[in-house]
């Protein structure tokens, strides 16, 4: 399966925070888009989509006391305005992505050309929905919420076995939550039970935009998701969501987490030249205790005797590193003068890479 879509992929969820006018998405994306470029990250901005007329049963469409149902249809953009927004996202250098809550609204995605669909927590184990899903071959990004294990172990086997890109993400469906409720430890668990899919982080904490991004990251998530909003004509931002101003540090974390934790952790890493450069300075070489005769062996029991270990470091000395009992010496060594590298017999003194090594470092 081809997960690199998913890799180091920012979503920024906008729900339904348009308010159903078309002038206030455009108003977002364009705000949200600039600090994406000027931050040089991959992001989609994602949409929600519901079908009002098969979505709420039509008795209950009139009952503004229900806050959903309220919201669902206060909110409602014609699907023409679908298709504006999701070209300015594209338009913007951003990827376009819904939510959808319905069939309806999934064919809609097909409709729109949307490269990714996300699949609600709520809806994990809506298998109708799953199904209508899964046949637009589309990747698809899930947020755990308080899904139940035996659900997340059926929609992850659902989507093995038809061999579709699937991201999971941990996620705590409290709006907004505290830093105590984020169980970041979660990642770990859902990197181990699947590890052929990328695990990303979807969050709602609302104290610090900074800390959760940097601990996910390290422990190995890879997409990332936040609703958004704009403070503008005097509509309130829930505390939940975040503005240009916060995702911009939010993006800045990534990047200093990014580099903080360097290349993969599959490999040892190389250590660079500095670093080296550094640690020889601190490497114990190699002096006479007193004078050596050319053609002496130093042997491990007598090695107190003969040679003593202090820095500095010299050019072309040998180093604890590299003595070894039965060294034999090819000329005569004075009191406290360094062992050279060229003055014994020795494996080493016959590979020319670790003699060069060997020259180069010390003082």
């Amino acid at each position: 399966m081809n997960h690199i879509i998913f890799e180091d992929l920012f979503v920024l969820e906008m729900a339904n925070n348009h308010y159903g006018q078309l002038d206030r998405a455009l108003k977002i994306v364009r705000e949200y888009s600039r600090i994406v470029r000027f931050n040089n990250v991959r992001a989609a901005i994602k949409f929600q989509l519901r079908d009002v007329d098969s979505f709420i049963h039509r008795d209950f469409r009139d009952r503004t006391d229900i806050r959903y149902v309220k919201k669902t249809i206060d909110t409602a953009m014609p699907r023409k305005s679908f298709h504006a927004l999701t070209d300015a996202i594209k338009k913007a250098g951003c990827i376009p992505m819904a939510t959808p809550f319905d069939e309806k609204s999934v064919d809609f995605c097909v409709e729109l050309a949307l490269p990714l669909i996300k699949l609600a927590s709520s809806d994990v184990n809506d298998w109708e929905l799953i199904e209508r899903i899964a046949k637009t071959r589309k990747p698809v990004i899930c947020s755990t919420g308080g899904t139940s294990l035996k659900d997340l172990d059926d929609l992850v086997t659902f989507y093995e076995n038809r061999n579709l890109p699937l991201a999971i993400n941990h996620c705590v469906s409290l709006y907004p939550c505290e830093d105590g409720d984020l169980e970041l430890n979660q990642i770990d668990f859902l990197r181990r039970r699947y590890p052929n899919h990328v695990i990303g982080l979807s969050t709602h904490e609302y104290h610090d935009w900074d800390a959760s991004l940097q601990i996910a990251y390290a422990k190995g998530a890879r997409t990332f998701e936040r609703h958004i909003d704009i403070d503008d004509d005097g509509k309130p931002v829930s505390p939940y969501c975040s503005v240009p101003s916060q995702i911009d540090s939010w993006f800045k974390a990534y990047n200093r987490a990014k580099v903080m934790c360097g290349g993969s952790g599959d490999t040892r890493r190389n250590v660079t030249e500095s670093e080296a450069k550094y640690l020889n300075a601190l490497v114990r070489g190699v002096y006479a205790k007193r004078d050596l005769p050319k053609g002496h062996v130093l042997q491990r029991e007598d090695m107190e005797n003969d040679v003593y270990l202090a820095i500095p470091l010299q050019k072309g000395q040998i180093s604890c590193r590299e003595l070894m009992s039965g060294e034999t010496l090819q000329e005569p060594v004075k009191k406290d003068a360094p062992v050279m590298i060229d003055a014994i017999d020795s494996a080493y003194a016959y590979h020319d890479d670790l003699k060069k090594l060997i020259y180069d470092r010390g003082i």
